[in-house]
Parts: C-alpha cells; structure tokens; sequence
C-alpha cells in the first residue's frame, strides 16, 4: 500500500468546509475545494431540468496510516446531515511530491497490491458543453448521476492564435464514480461519441475507488 492516499469528498455547495474543518481536527494538513455542478441521475429529470444542483468538491492528500481515522472524523461530522449528503472515497496516491521531494514507490518499483475495489471513478475531460452529452451516454450503460468542474485546456504551439495570443479551448472534466462491473459498459457507450472523435477534443480514464461512503443520516 502507498504511503499516501487521495480523499475526493463530494457534498452541496458551501458545505465543504464543514469536511476540511473536521479532517484538520483529525490529523489531515488541509485540502482543496473546488466548485461544481452535479449532473441529473436519470436522463428524464435532465430533460425536464431537474436534479442538476451546485457542489463543492474537496481533494485531500493525506498519509494511508492516517486515513481511516480522519473519514471516520468527516462521516461523523456530517451524521446529522440528511440521508445522502454527499459521498466520500479514495484513491491510492503511487508518490507524492512534497517540499521539493518525491516520495519513493515501494522496493519493489511499484505499488503493492490494493485491496479489490468494488467501484470505479470515471474522468472524462471534454470541450465546453459535451459534458451532459457524456453523462446521457454513460447513463445508458448504468451510471448515475455525475459531477462536471469547469477547466480549460493548456496551450500547445500548433494551438489556433488570436493577434498572437493562442486560444486555449475551455473544458468540462465529468466525474462519475460507477460500480466496477459497470465501467466497460460506460466507458464503451462513451468512447464513440462525436464530440470525443477528433485528436484532442478528449479523455478518458478510470480509477479504482477505496473506502466509498455516503456520507448524512444512516438509514435504520
């Protein structure tokens, strides 16, 4: 196992430093908060104009021995929340770049073996208003809701110039997390969309997600 892992907590907007407040309380140095829309779970209530909410998401680099300690600090900070507040998971961090040094992988050159996960993060970065072409696709194939960032893409010289100036498209980066045995389906419904055809319109990537929690109110 790594000696760090990523924290990637998704809860409504401005709730975020609820999470960050209790994670610190727990031995974690800090984390990132990002603003984000939530996307609707069925492609009906998109059509109709429901469901899509603002989030915030918050990414936190912390050390694996401490890790179930500050989620356990984070689900019982929001246990008086409503059922389904938000969700809670993680991902192997392989090295980690801190002060100016590279944390070194383990002797073997790689990561040991991470226990089985039974989900998946799907990324995928597109041009400025794809991204609910991409969620409609994907829920197709059985995912549900998702979480697009607004981005913009980094300029290359073959870019396109304006008086000079290279033109940096703008992005949507969608994030879904999706039961493992799900990921083929969404990745394939996804991977032939045309806004995904041409060189560098877009990308896809998935990742194995740990400890998954939703986080609010337990059901009894």
């Amino acid at each position: 196992m790594s000696t760090f892992s990523l924290l990637v907590s998704i809860v409504p907007h401005d709730r975020g430093e609820k999470l960050t407040s209790a994670a610190v309380q727990a031995g974690c140095g800090g984390g990132t908060v990002m603003m984000a829309r939530a996307l609707a779970k069925t492609n009906l209530a998109a059509v109709l104009g429901l469901g899509e909410t603002t989030k915030d998401i918050i990414y936190m680099v912390v050390e694996t021995r401490q890790k179930q300690n500050i989620i356990d600090a984070i689900v019982n900070a929001t246990l008086l929340e409503k059922a389904d507040f938000g969700q809670l998971f993680s991902l192997d961090v392989s090295q980690m770049l801190k002060t100016g040094t590279i944390t070194p992988l383990n002797d073997k050159g790689e990561d040991a073996m991470q226990k089985e996960c039974t989900r998946d993060m799907i990324s995928v970065i597109v041009n400025k208003g794809y991204a609910d072409d991409v969620m409609a696709a994907a829920r197709r194939a059985g995912a549900g809701g998702g979480t697009v960032i607004n981005a913009r893409g980094t300029a290359r010289e073959d870019d396109e110039k304006f008086f000079g100036v290279h033109i940096v498209p703008e992005k949507e980066m969608l994030i879904m997390v999706v039961e493992h045995d799900k990921k083929a389906a969404v990745l394939d419904a996804i991977r032939d969309l045309k806004c995904l055809r041409e060189p560098g319109s877009g990308i896809a990537f998935a990742s194995g997600v740990e400890d998954f929690t939703l986080l609010g109110k337990k059901n009894a």
